[in-house]
Parts: C-alpha cells; structure tokens; sequence
C-alpha cells in the first residue's frame, strides 16, 4: 500500500491567511521553527500508480501540481486520480471537486447524506452537472459492518466508520449529526495484512471507534487543537473543539491519553490547526508527541508500506 499525504492542516491552512495567531505570525517573521502546510487530505494506492484521493481539499490544485504521480503523463490529458472518497461534506474537504472540473466526470463515493448536503446547502453535485455530466456518486454504506472496493484498487478493502462528529453549518443536521454525516475510513490490503485508520475528524471516543483504532497497524487520525478551548484562548474563536467536532491532544481522555493504548506501530496525527503549539518543532507540546511516540504529518509525507504489517 502506498500513501501519500497532499496535505496536513486544518482549515485555513498554515498559516492561515487572515491569522496573526502566535503561529502564523511567527511563521511570516521567520521566528517560528515550522513548515507551511495546505488542508488535509490524503491519496492512496494499491500499486503506486492508481491512487483514491481522500478529500478534494480547496488546495487540490497546488497540491496535485507539487505531486508527481498524480500527473502519468500517459496520454494528452491524462491523471492518476481514478476515484474519490468524501468523508464529509465540509467546505474543507469539498471545495476542491470544483477545480477537477476539467477531469470530470469521476467517481465520486461518499455517504447519501454527504451527497444530499452537496446537493443542496452546499450544492456542488448540481453546480458541476454542467462540466461532462458531473459526478458518479457511488455510494459509501455508512455502515461498518459493510466492506466496499473501488475497482481502482481492488485489494484494498474499505469500510466507512461513522465518527463521533458534527455537521456542516449548511447542513440541515448540524447540531445533531447522524451516522454517515462524518467517517472514518479503514483500510485493509488484503494481500499483506496492513491496516489503516484515517480519521481526521474525531469529536469524541466510544467503545466502538476505540476497537476500530486496536485493529490498526497505522493511525492517522485528528490532530486539530492541542488544548479544547484553544481558540478562545488565542482570541480567534469563539468555539471549542468539541464544538468543532474535534478531540483536543492534551488533557484526561484527549489523544494523547487514547493513542498510548493503542498497538499501532505508527500513530500520525492530520488536520492541524493553525493556532495549535505542535507546529513549533521547538515547542515543548512537539517533544511531548515526540516522547510518546506521536508523528505529525506534513505536506508530501509519502509511506510506502511493504510486506507484513
């Protein structure tokens, strides 16, 4: 399995173009030890050459452009993305489809509640029906019972793990989200055993998401604030992580705690935000994750994963 990480930050980005947080202030000064990183999103591969794209962030086309694998070069127009895999329908993770209109129509799979959001708050499915017809919506059974294959990859066994999250603003569920209005997204290659768990969305932990993440031999899940009240903190929100549908690092139960518990060899925290102390290689929160044996990911981090788990 190959994995290829287009990019790592929370919305906004890093740093985030209107913020003057400690963060991103420090970043334009040349005072702050870090590195520049677009919003989140994620490609893989069963083969290195077919990659799903997890997400189309707004920063889709700087992304594709640094990345060389996904332009083959094969034929006149030509990509190495053959599907893509929605696992919200927030701003962050959608925006980007627009920018693919020259490549339409593509497969597009996510939940039918993702779609129904991206159809009429939010309604991208329609606007882009102008561009080859738009989008084949391929369902994903938010159900985690429930495998599905993309025929691009057909060892790779997914399964959509409803998360403990919250819906776009624009969405008719927002403040009270049902089960397939946020996933996670757990990968099996059926020929080596490897397994992974991407979540960059993680409102709360359960019972049931926590065997999810014992199964894992790589984790790759949210990495949003370090501390819950962090925007406020720094006087550049007004909401919480909680309020966000994120799991703060720091503190009793936040991911720090739950990741020391789980097996993986790998545990990879995505989707930073800007004003989070983690992006300050120096800071003593970045020796903290160090020390627990937490990576952070950054833009074109690339895993190559090989033989047994």
């Amino acid at each position: 399995m190959y994995i290829h990480v287009l990019g790592s930050a929370a919305g906004g980005g890093f740093p985030q173009w209107n913020c003057n947080c400690a963060n991103c202030h420090g970043f334009r000064k040349g005072t702050l030890n870090a590195t520049a990183r677009t919003q989140s999103s994620i490609a893989v591969s069963e083969d290195g050459e077919r990659w799903i794209l997890f997400n189309a962030s707004p920063d889709i086309r700087a992304q594709l452009g640094s990345w060389d694998a996904s332009q083959p070069a094969r034929t006149l127009r030509d990509t190495g993305i053959n599907a893509i895999v929605l696992i919200d329908s927030q701003v962050d993770h959608t925006t980007g489809l627009l920018t693919l209109r020259e490549g339409l129509p593509l497969d597009v799979w996510c939940t039918a509640q993702v779609r129904g959001d991206l159809s009429t708050g939010f309604p991208l499915f329609p606007m882009l029906e102008h561009w080859n017809g738009g989008m084949n919506w391929r369902e994903v059974p938010a159900n985690e019972s429930s495998v599905f294959t993309i025929p691009c990859a057909p060892s790779l066994n997914l399964t959509a793990i409803p998360l403990l999250s919250n819906a776009p603003p624009y969405s008719p569920r927002r403040g009270n989200p049902h089960p397939g209005d946020n996933l996670g997204i757990f990968i099996e290659d059926t020929r080596t055993g490897q397994r992974m768990l991407y979540a960059p969305g993680l409102g709360r932990m359960d019972s049931r998401i926590l065997s999810w993440m014992r199964k894992a031999d790589l984790l790759m899940v949210d990495g949003t604030v370090w501390h819950d009240d962090e925007m406020i903190r720094q006087a550049v929100g007004t909401k919480t992580g909680q309020d966000m549908g994120h799991l703060a690092q720091s503190g009793p139960g936040g991911m720090i705690e739950v990741l020391d518990t789980m097996p993986a060899k790998r545990k990879i925290l995505i989707h930073i935000n800007n004003t989070n102390p983690i992006l300050d290689e120096d800071s003593t929160e970045r020796a903290e994750l160090t020390s627990h044996g937490i990576e952070v990911a950054w833009d074109g981090m690339e895993i190559e994963w090989k033989g047994a788990p």
